[in-house]
């Protein structure tokens, strides 16, 4: 048997995506709980969320989320990582600002915890992007898209999308400009 070389950096980028997202699912998690989503799109799904962001920038004219568009269709699969904002419900902890869970829910914010935790999950997916040298670059602008798809838990508010890749020059680099930073 002959394998080419396309064939077998597919099935080792969708490889890899699997075990990022197992890394984000047994990433350490606050008192235990875990109020973190996880997925990995491909085919229709990818597109979808593509073109969500392609409506998403004629919405806002944020040029960043056509361009990043362009490296969610380039890419083999997308990692979409979320998390939920139930609190884990410490007593009166006020990590998040809030005097207690009850206020925190009342004003439709984010667990501090929660949130810690998806930054835990999202270093511990791209690390396992970089010890199998898969390009990725995590999106803000993917994670937005991704919140008006219909797979995500109806609590999430903060997500973001890590799309993989791998050919001989990265395309996450040497990207048009896409956002301009208001002062």
């Amino acid at each position: 048997m002959i394998e080419g070389r396309d064939g077998t950096i597919r099935d080792t980028v969708l490889q890899v995506g699997k075990q990022m997202l197992t890394a984000a699912v047994t990433a350490p998690k606050a008192h235990g709980d875990d109020h973190i989503e996880a997925f990995l799109l491909t085919g229709d799904e990818q597109a979808e969320l593509a073109n969500h962001m392609r409506d998403i920038y004629e919405e806002t004219g944020a040029d960043f989320f056509k361009r990043d568009a362009g490296n969610v269709d380039a890419s083999e699969c997308v990692l979409i990582l979320a998390a939920k904002t139930e609190p884990i419900l410490l007593e009166n902890c006020g990590f998040c600002g809030f005097k207690n869970c009850g206020e925190l829910m009342a004003a439709g914010g984010n667990c501090a915890f929660n949130l810690s935790d998806l930054g835990i999950a999202v270093g511990s997916a791209v690390s396992i992007a970089a010890d199998n040298r898969i390009d990725n670059r995590v999106m803000f602008s993917a994670g937005q898209a991704a919140l008006r798809m219909d797979f995500l838990d109806k609590s999430v508010k903060v997500c973001y999308g890590i799309p993989l890749s791998a050919t001989t020059k990265s395309i996450f680099y040497d990207r048009e400009k896409g956002a301009v930073l208001v002062k």
